[in-house]
């Protein structure tokens, strides 16, 4: 009880203190009535008011910047007591939508001797540099400058600002980014009580040198931020060991710069360190050797972009130990890590958030990933992983975010996913899944927002099925939804599943196999995609509906009938391969916001309305394969013309008109199957950055323009197949460097091939970009055009669309051509498919076609070719499609690699000379050609025997002549004794004849005329 009566005085007196005490600071604060409604300093407000009419402000920002008291002007803020102006706060927090303060920055500043605080960050000062006035603040303990969009050198007058604790210069990202930098950071060493630095996308590639030891020459620095500023070298502390004076530091970013090198040993030393970020800053193995006890409080490491290759799993052991309580947060995406994902990844107690994505790695997953009880948010995909989901992920109970996809899983889904009560987003696209999804794997996800199972469409095992009732209602409420490539319930639009998720944005439903109309509900959701492609949905779809901004839809490949619908807010409208029939809506220009336009393979006809040209944003058009008819119109606006049009396969007339071209945007133009005519226009010559040009199967006439191989040089596709046009081809066709198709084939061209066709340079190398840029496995991309294109190959019309890039081919059939094939079309090492069939070319193969490596389809029937087949030409490995038909060849066809293949007689008819198999005409065989071989050389002895005879006698009868004659000549007494032989001989022939002349003149007198001639009967 005596307790009690003390406790109450002891109370009272208390107050009273206590209100005394609130009195005499009431005093101390307000020392007489009215004070703080003293306006500020008056040469302040000046300097305010004269800094304000250098500014720009566009925005109004500084619109209350009027009155006395400029301590209520909006951004200041002053000393209680002494009214002084110490806040200037003219951040521009509406960055995004307003440009901010822009101008001059007044050095009247400096009469504000007492600003302690100064924030210009986010406005737009258009490149100006940094005043160096602004070192001169003595008070000054924040500065921010950044992403203001400042430009020249940073005045190192910033190093007298002794006070400064906070500095950021960061250069944001805009069109004056690195164009902000310095020489030296020496001057930092004048701020010894820095706690924050950061100087991102500042340009310090000119102190990249020695940028470390200014900086550790701050020992109180607690964050520096260095992201992408063009540094390249930690050479000054490549010891592993160095003295580094940072005792304080615990956030180092240094992302996005060029070390080139491996990670340096002092950051390891830095026991303070909590963050480290070295996201794409060319990082690469091995990692030191150090005692990673130092990072021992290390809450985040981002190694992301760089090339640790394998050290990257000896980093990842090595941290589990040492950071293991400590860790929150490991990035080592983009690394090329390879290998079995290692089990000590459960090892990391706190872990919230792990990204391996972009990988190498295969195997399964570990069991011990279990373990990871913190974790949120888990990022595997673009990697190799395979088999299973550990049915133990059911007891990462905080996990939010989980990707997985692509990947090479091959298993069932463990229906303890179902048990992640926290998980918003679920992506597990692109794997191989088996067996079904239903609703036990959504039996605890109440806040999923975001689920993906976008399979590959070419998987060839059973479907993977979603299977749900189809009166089940979900437990959550989805923002986005893609099935595709699996089965779903044909009736699956009309389900509950669907109907009751009230705040979708975005449904793809892709290749499910649905049948069905799509319902009523549908069309009232504020959606800005919807992708229903690939099914078999039929049905009439409303004439006008209003989507989200920017909406895409993609009905394509369906049964959908009807007239096409005219809507708007809508981007990107894909409604081909349909049953739309009648004409384009005349007012289809209203669709203001419409970039790409596909309605291609439906029934529509009637011309193109001219409210077209209204589509200001219109990006591409497709209107192939439909009925369209009448005139390309001619009043397009030619500020926006499409950089993609395929008109094709319809039965447009005419020419084409000159505002295809007016300017030099347009990349690809399709006019093929129609019945276009006259010369090409002049016009096309200003498609100086057009890819493709495909004006096959029309009617145009004339010569092939010199100015495309002068004006087009960006071609890659030329197809002007089945027209009429004469003359030759130009040679300045030679000069386009990218073509890759040239295809002029079925017209009324002659001449000789171009010598200079080997120059297609194009064809001598590997175009690894193309087969690159080549990706036949992503069906998800809406692409505002995709390039195809109809060519003939291997003898069939065969369409390409996604591998057009890395196609090769060259076809002159059909035409007028004459000449030898030139023999610098060897030099085409990658051409994939050459055809100079019917024409006249004569002469032989060339002999060095064998190197020709890429040919895949060689077709040279129906000329006058002669010869041998070239014997390089089995060399030719990847020859799968050949025809030398109708020609005057002969020779032995090969028998050795693909000519063992070419079984059919019909690739070699018609070619009398030719012999062996598979022709019936039999060469001569071993036995025989050793025979023939032997008889050769018998005739060969002979006919050099007769050779000698024939010399022997040229050469002895001039000899002989003047060695008889010549003596004679010479010699008198040989003469008259040469002559005198003569008349003697003769005289003895003449005495000789006489004398036998009259016997036989008696023996006929004695035995009488018919005695005689009874006689020579019977000798008879």
């Amino acid at each position: 009880m005596a307790s009690r009566k003390t406790t109450v005085p002891l109370l009272l007196v208390l107050l009273s203190l206590l209100l005394e005490f609130l009195i005499v600071k009431a005093t101390i604060i307000h020392p007489h009535d009215g004070y703080l409604d003293k306006a500020c300093i008056e040469g302040e407000r000046k300097a305010l008011l004269e800094f304000k009419h250098g500014l720009e402000d566009p925005s109004g920002w500084l619109s209350s910047w009027v009155g006395a008291d400029c301590c209520k002007w909006r951004g200041l803020d002053c000393n209680n007591q002494t009214r002084n102006v110490v806040k200037v706060d003219l951040r521009n927090r509406d960055y995004k939508y307003s440009k901010g303060l822009g101008g001059e920055i007044s050095d009247s500043l400096l009469h504000l001797k007492y600003l302690s605080y100064l924030d210009l960050s986010s406005n737009d000062f258009q490149g100006i540099q940094i005043p160096n006035f602004l070192g001169s603040f003595e008070r000054l303990r924040y500065l921010n400058l950044s992403n203001a969009k400042f430009g020249g050198t940073i005045p190192p007058h910033l190093g007298n600002l002794s006070q400064l604790r906070y500095l950021d210069l960061n250069g944001g990202y805009s069109y004056y980014s690195l164009t902000i930098g310095t020489y030296s950071l020496n001057w930092l060493s004048g701020l010894p009580l820095l706690k924050y630095l950061d100087m991102g996308n500042a340009n310090l590639s000119k102190a990249t040198t020695n940028w470390m030891q200014p900086v550790n020459m701050l020992p109180s620095l607690l964050e520096l931020h260095f992201l992408g500023c063009q540094l390249s070298d930690f050479s000054h502390y490549s010891d592993p060991n160095p003295f580094v004076n940072l005792t304080s530091l615990q956030v180092i970013d240094l992302s996005y710069n060029n070390f080139n090198t491996t990670l340096p040993g002092w950051l390891f030393n830095i026991t303070t360190l909590r963050g480290l970020y070295l996201k794409g800053a060319r990082i690469k193995g091995h990692i030191p050797h150090v005692n990673l006890q130092s990072l021992r409080n290390l809450g985040t490491l981002d190694l992301s972009y760089n090339g640790l290759a394998s050290e990257g799993i000896e980093l990842v052991n090595g941290l589990s130990i040492c950071c293991n309580n400590s860790l929150e947060e490991l990035y080592l995406g983009f690394n090329g890590l390879s290998g079995e994902l290692p089990d000590s990844l459960g090892n990391f107690n706190n872990l919230r958030s792990l990204d391996l994505s972009y990988n190498s790695f295969d195997g399964p997953l570990p069991n011990s990933i279990q373990h990871l009880t913190n974790l949120e948010s888990l990022d595997l995909s673009k990697n190799t992983i395979s088999g299973s989901i550990p049915t133990g992920i059911g007891n990462l109970l905080r996990m939010k975010r989980l990707d997985l996809s692509f990947n090479l899983m091959n298993r069932t889904i463990p229906n303890s996913i179902g048990q992640l009560g926290e998980l918003t987003e679920l992506n597990l696209d692109w794997n191989s899944w088996e067996g079904v999804i239903s609703e036990i794997h959504f039996s605890n996800l109440s806040k999923l927002e975001y689920f993906s199972l976008h399979l590959s469409p070419k998987t060839k095992k059973q479907p993977f099925r979603f299977h749900v009732r189809p009166e089940w209602i979900p437990p959550f409420n989805l923002k986005y939804i893609d099935i595709s490539n699996c089965y779903v319930s044909p009736k699956f639009l009309s389900s509950n599943c669907l109907k009751t998720q009230k705040r979708l944005e975005c449904i793809v439903l892709k290749n499910v196999g649905m049948l069905d109309t799509i319902p009523e509900w549908l069309w009232k959701l504020d959606l800005f995609l919807l992708d229903l492609s690939r099914n078999q949905l039929y049905g009439k779809l409303p004439n006008t509906i209003s989507f989200s901004s920017n909406a895409l839809v993609d009905l394509s490949f369906n049964r959908l009938t009807g007239r096409l619908p005219l809507w708007f807010n809508v981007t990107g409208l894909f409604l081909g391969n349909n049953l739309f029939l009648g004409p384009i809506p005349l007012n289809i220009g209203d669709s203001s916001s419409l970039e790409v336009l596909h309605v291609s393979s439906n029934l529509l006809n009637g011309s193109i309305p001219s409210s077209m040209s209204k589509l200001e944003g219109l990006m591409a058009l497709d209107l192939s394969n439909n009925h369209l008819s009448g005139k390309i119109p001619k009043n397009w606006n030619d500020l926006h013309i499409p950089y993609a049009i395929d008109l094709s396969k319809n039965k447009f007339t005419g020419g084409i008109p000159s505002w295809m071209c007016s300017m030099y945007s347009v990349n690809w133009l399709k006019l093929s199957d129609n019945k276009l005519s006259g010369e090409l226009s002049p016009s096309l010559q200003n498609c100086t950055w057009l890819y493709s040009l495909d004006l096959g199967n029309n009617r145009f006439s004339g010569e092939i323009p010199k100015w495309m191989g002068e004006r087009m040089l960006s071609l890659r596709q030329l197809r002007l197949r089945g027209n009429m046009f004469t003359g030759d081809i130009p040679e300045r066709l030679c000069g386009l460097s990218d073509l890759h198709i040239l295809d002029l084939a079925l017209n009324n061209l002659s001449g000789t091939i171009p010598k200079c066709l080997g120059n297609l340079t194009y064809f001598t190398f590997m175009n690894l970009l193309a087969i690159g840029f080549y990706n036949d496995d992503d069906d998800n991309a809406h692409t505002a055009f995709s390039d195809h294109m109809e060519l003939v190959m291997k003898g069939q019309d065969m369409e390409f669309g996604s591998i057009l890039p890395i196609v090769n081919l060259i076809d002159f059939s059909g035409n007028n051509l004459w000449g030898e094939i030139p023999k610098g079309i060897t030099n085409l090492s990658t051409l994939g498919t050459l055809n100079l069939s019917h024409n006249q070319l004569t002469g032989k193969i060339p002999q060095k076609i064998g190197a020709m490596q890429g040919l895949e389809t060689l077709d040279l029937s129906c000329n006058r070719l002669s010869g041998l087949i070239p014997p390089s030409m089995s060399s030719i490995t990847s020859l799968s499609h050949l025809n030398l038909s109708h020609n005057l060849l002969s020779g032995p066809i090969p028998l050795t690699n693909q000519f063992s293949t070419f079984n059919d007689p019909s690739i070699y008819e018609a070619n009398l000379g030719l012999c062996g198999i598979p022709l019936s005409a039999n060469c001569s065989t071993p036995n025989d050609q050793k025979h023939k071989d032997d008889q050769d050389g018998e005739e060969y002895e002979d006919g050099r025997y007769m050779t000698w005879f024939f010399i022997s006698m040229g050469l002895g009868f001039p000899v002989g002549f003047w060695a008889v004659c010549g003596n004679l000549a010479l010699n008198k007494s040989w003469r008259h004794a040469y002559f005198r032989f003569i008349d003697e001989t003769m005289d003895r022939l003449h005495v000789f004849i006489m004398v036998n002349m009259v016997r036989l003149k008696r023996k006929i007198e004695r035995v009488g005329f018919h005695g005689w001639k009874e006689h020579g009967s019977a000798l008879k």
